[in-house]
């Protein structure tokens, strides 16, 4: 995405008890800005699988919060849970760079539009910049 690009926010939204909630939201765009197989594209059935697995593993511990568990044993799980989202980003990010990133530059060298791989490295900072807060 260009530096010029809006980028949605987490909707927000709020309880009963006057807890905030967070939801994922979509950049709005008219279209995919990046057509074609994305770098997961070959592993997305395994992505979507341990996905699934970190869904389970967080309605769990929402049980055991609502069983009164004793606090460590949540935490231990809230821990496994961002060991494997982690896992899941840290893949994320390697197909990004494997996948797009080398087609941009093959792209570049193409059409002499260094710009192209630049972009593509922006990406792949700024979504590790996120990961990181």
């Amino acid at each position: 995405m260009s530096a010029t690009t809006e980028h949605a926010q987490p909707a927000r939204g709020h309880q009963d008890d006057g807890s905030e909630t967070v939801s994922a939201v979509q950049a709005p765009s008219p279209a995919d800005p990046h057509p074609g197989a994305h770098g997961y594209a070959s592993d997305k059935e395994a992505y979507l699988k341990r996905l699934r697995r970190i869904e389970g593993q967080v309605r769990g511990i929402a049980r055991m919060v609502e069983e009164d568990k004793y606090c460590i044993d949540v935490l231990t799980q809230v821990a496994a849970i961002n060991k494997a989202l982690h896992a899941v980003s840290l893949g994320l990010v390697q197909d990004h760079i494997s996948h797009c990133v080398v087609d941009a530059a093959r792209e570049a060298e193409a059409t002499g539009n260094p710009g192209l791989v630049q972009e593509k490295v922006q990406e792949a900072t700024d979504a590790i910049g996120r990961l990181l807060r």
